[in-house]
């Protein structure tokens, strides 16, 4: 066995390139603490996040280039880290701790936003991540109802003269909502200012400390709260949510010109099909197609984004909302998994669009 050094290995790791970055793990800095010792070499794989789809694939390729490029007989040992990526510049003042703010938007209320929006937040907080879930549908609030908490109120405390208020947590996760501070039962009578006012205290006055990802659940529409939140957040970039149909394409196209305005200029990270498809449980294998096929995948080819996730129509998913425990809390159903790849798409998707700016030198 010839003599293993710690350039050596670094050589061999910096022939891994990352497929989404384009880049080797060395260049990347997702390598670190490489340990040598006799027949033996073990090493940290930082990732981009914790939530990455790639992770068996960089592991096997570090394993396979040290063997091919140093000794093939060498034990090689990784050990698997995250630091989520964030455009985020330092000096930036407002929601500091947050590393990516990821609106979920439709521009149509009736699509299952809210479900995609809160599974998606569930998926990302199992996977590892710190996660905040902000309910930004000021006049239809449904977060407090899915997450079986319709009777709590928010609690505050005072912090350097002003008032703050702490955000609920449940299933590994921090959320808040206006449904938290209102009666639920009353029409919410504001005109735009004043929701768009009580939309911006949801960011600024909640004690969020460090969060890897803030999930928004956007009302529908194209109206004042959604350009509020555009316009005065620093977003990493949208999610779209549509259904087959093309009633609902069509007003989803609205949603995607709003982000897409030169005066907006937000990402679309990608699109979801919700109620893409129905599998009934006596014939697995069997889908049915039942608002049609093909329409969601011609509009992201519109658009130029990908399709982040096809989710079933499955009876659980709502029934599990309104029972306060969603769906994606389950481990190993049909429906949790569709949302365990959804939040590792997004995830993906975050970190490929945070190294656009970064390499191209925008904010």
């Amino acid at each position: 066995m010839k003599k293993v050094t710690q350039d050596n290995i670094l050589h061999a790791l910096s022939q891994v390139m990352d497929p989404d970055l384009k880049k080797d793990l060395v260049t990347l800095n997702m390598i670190d603490e490489v340990k040598i010792s006799e027949g033996k070499v073990s090493f940290r794989l930082i990732l981009t996040t914790p939530a990455c789809p790639l992770k068996d694939y960089l592991t096997q390729a570090c394993i396979k280039a040290i063997h091919d490029h140093v000794d093939k007989d060498l034990q090689v040992e990784v050990d698997l880290s995250s630091k989520v990526t964030t455009k985020r510049l330092e000096n930036e003042e407002l929601l500091k701790d947050v590393k990516n703010i990821i609106a979920v938007g439709s521009g149509k209320g009736g699509v299952g936003k809210s479900t995609v929006a809160v599974n998606l937040a569930i998926a990302l907080a199992k996977a590892g991540a710190k996660v905040g879930l902000l309910d930004a549908d000021i006049y239809g609030p449904s977060i407090p109802l899915m997450f079986g908490l319709m009777d709590e109120k928010a609690k505050g405390f005072d912090k350097d003269g002003k008032t703050y208020v702490y955000p609920f947590e449940k299933y590994g996760l921090k959320m808040i909502s206006i449904g938290f501070f209102v009666d639920q039962s009353k029409a919410l009578v504001w005109r735009g200012p004043m929701a768009s006012s009580a939309l911006k205290q949801l960011f600024t006055d909640i004690e969020w400390g460090p969060l890897d990802y803030m999930v928004i659940d956007l009302p529908p529409g194209t109206g004042d709260i959604p350009l509020t939140l555009v316009q005065s957040f620093p977003l990493t970039g949208a999610i779209l949510v549509s259904t087959p149909q093309e009633v609902a394409i069509a007003d989803v196209r609205k949603a995607a010109d709003m982000f897409r305005n030169e005066q907006i200029n937000i990402p679309l990270l990608g699109l979801v099909e919700n109620m893409a498809y129905f599998i009934p449980a006596d014939m697995p294998g069997k889908k049915y197609f039942i608002f049609g096929k093909s329409g969601c995948e011609k509009f992201a080819e519109d658009l130029k984004i990908p399709i982040l996730g096809q989710i079933p129509i499955e009876p659980a998913i709502a029934d599990s909302g309104d029972a306060g425990k969603p769906v994606a809390v389950e481990d190993h159903t049909a429906t949790s998994l569709a949302f365990t790849k959804l939040a590792e798409a997004v995830a993906q998707q975050v970190a490929i669009s945070n190294a656009i700016r970064e390499t191209f030198g925008k904010k």
